[in-house]
């Protein structure tokens, strides 16, 4: 597509990217199937599928910390996560790769519910951590960091640094939590976010870990064999 004065529009970057498909379709899939359930079902998938501080912490429910970021029990947040799942979630996973996305995904989702089922276990509100606003959030703050001094039109209105729309993003959902008390689900996004800032500086880095951690095994089944025939031969007679 071309633009005035000679300009070309990638119209690739329109596209959106494979793992961000994945979890687009995860998550609209489950939520559909919730919204155009009966009462009673609802009541039913809510109580096998979201993660609140009694059914993980109390009854055990642990899968609940994996299903519950894919279902969206509010319709108009299903809606916009769409939209950054399309808009800005295809940009980090060019930079990262599909793979690398979805365990950032799985990272600081797992980070929101466990922070906020943990602050609801403490303030003993049974308030469910849901959807992929966590993941979505801590995707702002790894745009914040990869794309600090890139231009970028917020909604295609005001432009701003990829770090300004970090920063703003941060001011806006603290406002958010303090005005409506929203501690349960302020833990839970700013769990997620801390999770992103480590894993997208690289201070945090499980992957690495566990290539050292395989290191060291494979090192501790090495040992030291008699590798000399005797004789009174010189030169070195130990190898491994």
């Amino acid at each position: 597509m071309s633009l005035k004065g000679g300009r070309h529009f990638d119209t690739s970057q329109l596209k959106i990217t494979r793992g961000a498909l994945y979890l687009l379709f995860a998550e609209i899939g489950l939520s559909l199937v919730f919204h155009l359930s009966s009462a009673a079902s609802r009541i039913r998938i809510m109580d096998f599928a979201t993660a609140t501080p009694t059914q993980v912490w109390r009854e055990g429910k642990v899968w609940t910390l994996v299903t519950s970021p894919i279902l969206q029990v509010e319709f108009v947040s299903l809606l916009f996560n769409g939209l950054l799942l399309w808009m800005l979630v295809p940009t980090i996973e060019r930079w990262w790769g599909t793979r690398r996305l979805l365990m950032f995904a799985l990272w600081t989702s797992l980070a929101g519910s466990i922070a906020g089922t943990l602050v609801g276990l403490a303030t003993g509100h049974e308030v469910p951590i849901a959807g992929l606003d966590p993941f979505l959030y801590g995707i702002i703050i790894a745009f914040g960091v990869l794309y600090a001094r890139h231009p970028v039109q917020f909604f295609g209105v005001l432009p701003m640094t990829g770090r300004q729309l970090m920063f703003g993003i941060i001011g806006f959902v603290t406002l958010f939590v303090l005005i409506g008390a929203e501690w349960e689900q302020g833990a839970g996004f700013a769990g997620a976010m801390l999770v992103a800032w480590l894993l997208s500086t690289g201070r945090w880095n499980p992957r690495l870990w566990l290539l050292k951690w395989r290191q060291r095994r494979a090192r501790s089944h090495l040992s030291v064999v008699d590798g000399g025939k005797g004789g009174g031969r010189s030169g070195p007679k130990w190898v491994n």
